[in-house]
């Protein structure tokens, strides 16, 4: 009958395990240290950069999570365990969850795209994926609008940097384009000087640019005034609606008209023979 060798045990397993053991724990302990220093570092790199809050966030965490699977890998890999065949599960597992969410990482990386050119920021009036409002929120995955009657849209990040954006509030001032109608019988400088003057009156309209008051088009039943003011992009709607009301009232108490369209029908009687 074989007899318990306790030196031999101890020298040939016990002590290369905890030696194993103790060197796979001081590689886990300096390897999070080191991870720590690593995401310390690439948080202050993309703070000096300007980069979002947000983005910031995110990007550690991954780096953080990436950096952490490593050094438990080394870990395993010191304690004798084959991590190929773990390593090739993680690809895989990792294979199928990209394109589980495939259309997740697509507004992810729009997102990112947004947060770094900033095409748009946070107040402004934007039209973008068929939708318009206030941006409220530009998040990872998707950005957060608010439209002028008080509802609230979320809109994918991918569908917003796959098409137009138009950004109405990028610049500090716009130009109304508006176009007003006269008839062929009334007085052509006539309605040309109450435009100059409503024009001249509203000090919400710039000096410079010059606004623009001009023939645009003989129509079928009207002479049509092109009419373009420069304002600033904050009085955009307010000098819009109140423009094209005070032309009205001033072209009424002038007596001049504002075609409309007519259609005219004959009757043709038919005599029975």
């Amino acid at each position: 009958m074989d007899t318990f060798d306790l030196h031999s045990f101890t020298t040939d397993y016990a002590l290369p395990w905890m030696i194993n053991i103790m060197l796979a724990l001081a590689v886990f302990v300096v390897g999070r240290w080191v991870a720590r220093i690593l995401v310390g570092l690439a948080g202050r790199m993309m703070e000096r950069a300007g980069l979002d809050a947000m983005l910031s966030g995110f990007v550690n965490s991954i780096l953080n999570a990436l950096l952490l699977l490593v050094v438990i890998i080394a870990a395993l890999d010191q304690l004798g365990v084959d991590t190929t065949s773990f390593i090739a599960l993680i690809g895989a597992a990792g294979l199928a969850v990209g394109l589980a969410l495939q259309g997740s990482l697509q507004n992810f990386a729009s997102g990112v795209l947004l947060i770094i050119f900033r095409p748009f920021k946070v107040g402004d009036f934007i039209e973008a994926a068929g939708v318009a409002g206030v941006v409220e929120e530009i998040g990872i995955f998707s950005t957060r609008l608010k439209t002028g009657d008080n509802r609230e849209i979320i809109v994918p990040n991918g569908s917003i940097y796959a098409g137009t954006i138009v950004n109405n509030s990028a610049r500090e001032t716009r130009r109304i384009d508006l176009v007003f109608g006269i008839g062929y019988n009334d007085d052509l400088k006539q309605a040309r000087a109450i435009l100059q003057q409503l024009l001249e009156e509203d000090e919400r309209i710039l000096k410079e640019p010059k606004p623009l008051i001009a023939v645009a088009e003989l129509a079928d039943a009207s002479v049509n005034f092109a009419v373009r003011p420069w304002v600033k992009a904050s009085d955009y709607w307010a000098v819009r609606f109140d423009l094209t009301e005070k032309v009205k009232l001033a072209f009424d108490e002038a007596g001049i008209s504002i075609p409309y369209p007519q259609m005219d029908v004959h009757v043709h009687s038919v005599s029975s023979s």
